[in-house]
């Protein structure tokens, strides 16, 4: 059955928090303050014709038909949360979903198929970049910030991890290179400056080794990680969370891995071939690697088919991987969608047990960046099929992945211990393939729950974690204590965006996990205002404009590097350039972009045509990071004036008095996490003068925070009108791995987000 149909058939089978209003996507979790790592509906009709503002209102204006409407019937003065268990029509949420999307994002979408269908690479790139404004231009969300650019001290070395910006081989730490000291700023300088010198050489950490013994360091086989989450599945190839994933990565093996200087090197696969006509990729898979348990007892030979069973489980298990080989992969859409059942028909095969071959659709330049990605995980047909697993849409999986104990492991580790929320205590396989050459021998993953903004400074001091960003409590400690100057560098920034999302069709008043947390205390009435508001562009503009993103970020950051981590796009700007010039149409003006043109650059041109007062890319430094380019309390203005009279004709004042209500839920047991929100309530409401307030919903847990809008598996549930939890990290070196996030119809991961699908 095709995959809508599916999570709609789990919608109807899950106890709903709350619901209201219903006619109107590698995700990651924040990087909190360590070194991280995101009732009852109606439909329009009904709605329009039980609820009112006002008999005068009606009488004075008529909404257009298409849209939703409170003119004419009388407030619901029930609290919104209460209301989710007599108004509920699930029926009709996938037209409704449709619906907004081809309202909010239709454009975007339009212009996104063009690209699929340029006749060359720089096209593609140019179509796409025009796609990501027609996308930022919606108002749907805004980005925020990346990850990175923030002061840390750290005992790993600079270049122990790739820093190729798409898929998981960054947080891969089997090489890392860490010491049993603090590394002094000057010779993090150093390090970083050795790597960018001997980049491509392959002779990096040979040198970096030499580097540290010289300076008096004592490198040691441990490393010790903050870790602000426990995974919800121990089944990589059932989660696109990076929360997960950067735990279960340790597990496996890809086919390849990228090393410390960015090439792409041989793990599974010892070598392979791409046939001329660019479809068909063969594997030759490395002999003799075995499968274990969590006791490191053999349990399987690694073969070729346990990359096609790999494939086969992650199109099964349908947890947010399956759209990224839609379309790649020769017949996945077909059998994701239930077209066919045959998974033979699907182009991934074992020729024999040590050669593995995959057919392509249609060329794919960016096919093999793809594979350090979890999709692309092997997994041991035997060992699955031990555990109850079976092949097959819907098929159960048994046990297989329902703790660490319930998994077959191939890489670098296994995992002997786990304490929730407590720590996981990684151990070297003893029969990993690689094992003399692995320089990390126990690796654990310490939870720190954020609630105290002080203690992973102090546990790194001590030596219980070997890094920590600095917080703007901590950076004042460090400088009183003297380790500020000696330790600090700025960490690195890197391709994940982090985004603050507006709810365009809220339906969850409380978390879905437990409807006593993250209660809004919103009435009805005052939940519908906010999600015709929501469904209006200009509004939704007027609130992007109005957030003073530096002072925000400070509340994390620190003043002094406010604006190094703020990102304009959800591209980043340098992602990719044309490979060769190209003329492309802009608002009917033929326009030609030189080779070596910036994706940012036409976004920013696309946007300019379109006149809207937004800056993604900064020309001179060629980036789309380091300023504020959305912040704008004039333009937020104007937008909000558009809107306001807009929505007068759907029966929505705007007003001192009657202002819109935000509900934007944070963590509250963080002071970090609290002042952000208030410097987000405080912005937003001055810079619209008080016609939109922001009530902040207590999340007493990061993991409350969670469950109110990054754990969400579909719009629904998201518990929130805008919420800033989760962001989106490449999975591949193309642009579309950030812009297939929102495609419609549950393809797009990130879609969720704001409330539909």
């Amino acid at each position: 059955m095709k995959k809508y149909n599916r999570v709609i058939a789990l919608l109807a089978a899950t106890t709903m928090t709350a619901s209201l209003m219903a006619g109107c996507g590698k995700s990651e979790a924040p990087a909190q303050t360590t070194d991280t790592p995101a009732q009852t509906t109606e439909s329009t009709d009904a709605t329009a014709a039980e609820t009112t503002e006002s008999t005068e209102t009606a009488e004075a204006t008529e909404a257009p038909s298409d849209l939703p409407s409170l003119v004419g019937v009388e407030p619901d003065t029930r609290k919104a949360a209460e209301a989710f268990s007599e108004l509920w029509d699930m029926d009709s949420y996938q037209t409704e979903s449709s619906t907004l999307y081809n309202r909010a994002l239709g454009e975007y979408y339009e212009t996104y198929e063009k690209a699929l269908e340029a006749t060359s690479l720089s096209e593609r790139y140019a179509l796409q970049a025009v796609a990501e404004a027609k996308l930022l231009e919606s108002g749907v969300f805004l980005p925020l910030s990346t990850r990175g650019g923030s002061y840390a001290i750290s005992r790993m070395a600079p270049g122990s991890v790739t820093t190729t910006l798409w898929g998981n081989d960054d947080e891969r730490w089997h090489n890392a290179l860490v010491t049993t000291d603090l590394i002094a700023s000057e010779d993090i300088q150093a390090l970083r400056d050795k790597l960018k010198e001997l980049r491509g050489t392959g002779t990096y950490v040979a040198e970096a080794k030499k580097y540290l013994e010289e300076k008096g360091y004592t490198l040691k086989d441990s490393y010790n990680y903050p870790s602000t989450s426990d995974p919800v599945t121990w089944d990589v190839l059932a989660t696109s969370r990076q929360a997960d994933s950067r735990i279960l990565i340790q597990l496996y093996d890809g086919l390849t891995e990228y090393d410390v200087e960015n090439v792409q090197q041989p793990a599974l696969a010892e070598s392979w071939e791409e046939s001329e006509d660019g479809l068909t990729y063969t594997f030759k898979i490395r002999e003799g690697v075995k499968w274990v348990d969590a006791q490191g007892r053999e349990v399987a030979d690694l073969t070729a088919d346990d990359f096609v069973a790999g494939m086969q489980h992650m199109m099964d298990a349908m947890g947010g991987l399956e759209y990224l080989v839609q379309g790649v992969i020769k017949g996945a859409d077909a059998y994701i969608n239930g077209e066919v059942t045959d998974f033979s028909e699907v182009g991934v095969k074992a020729v024999d047990d040590y050669t593995l071959e995959y057919t392509l659709e249609q060329p794919t330049p960016y096919f093999m960046s793809m594979l350090s990605y979890g999709v692309f995980a092997p997994l041991s047909r035997s060992y699955y099929e031990g555990q109850g697993g079976q092949f097959g849409q819907g098929a159960s999986a048994g046990q297989y992945g329902t703790d660490k104990d319930h998994i077959a492991y191939c890489g670098p580790y296994i995992i002997t211990s786990f304490t929730e929320k407590n720590s996981i205590v990684f151990k070297a396989n003893p029969l990993y393939w690689n094992k003399d050459n692995q320089e990390i021998k126990t690796l654990t993953y310490v939870y720190e729950d954020g609630t105290d903004v002080t203690k992973t400074y102090n546990d790194t001091l001590a030596g219980t974690v070997d890094g920590c960003v600095l917080n703007t409590s901590t950076i004042e400690t460090a400088k009183a204590d003297g380790n500020f100057d000696k330790y600090k560098y700025t960490s690195n920034t890197d391709a994940t965006t982090f985004n603050g999302f507006l709810n365009i069709n809220r339906k969850a008043f409380a978390n879905s996990n437990d409807a006593t947390v993250a209660v809004s205390d919103k009435t009805v009435f005052e939940a519908q205002r906010t999600t015709i508001a929501m469904q209006n562009q200009a509004f939704r503009l007027a609130v992007v404009s109005s957030l003073d993103r530096a002072a925000y970020n400070a509340q994390t950051q620190g003043e002094e590097l406010k604006l190094l981590s703020l990102r304009n796009s959800y591209i980043p700007g340098n992602f990719v350039s044309l490979p060769e010039d190209v003329t492309i149409d802009i608002n009917g003006t033929a326009t030609t972009f030189k080779a070596g043109t910036y994706n940012g650059e036409i976004t920013q041109a696309q946007i300019d045509a379109d006149g809207v007062e937004l800056k993604v890319w900064d020309a001179e430094n060629e980036t789309s990071d380091g300023f504020d380019g959305w912040y704008n309390p004039t333009a937020a203005k104007a937008h909000l004036a558009q809107a306001t009279e807009e929505l007068a004709a759907q029966g929505v004042e705007i007003s001192k008095e009657n202002p819109i209500q935000i509900d934007l839920p944070y963590f509250a047991g963080s002071e970090v996490y609290t002042n952000r929100a208030n410097a987000f309530k405080q912005s937003l409401e001055t810079a619209l003068d008080g016609n939109v307030v922001i009530n902040l919903v207590k999340c007493e847990s990061a993991d409350d925070w969670y469950y109110a809008a990054y754990y969400p598996e579909t719009g629904y549930e998201f518990n929130c009108d805008m919420c800033d939890v989760s962001g989106w990290g490449p999975d591949y070196g193309d642009p579309q791995t950030y812009l297939d996030t929102m495609l419609p119809d549950y393809a797009g991961y990130m879609v969720k987000s704001i409330g539909i699908f």
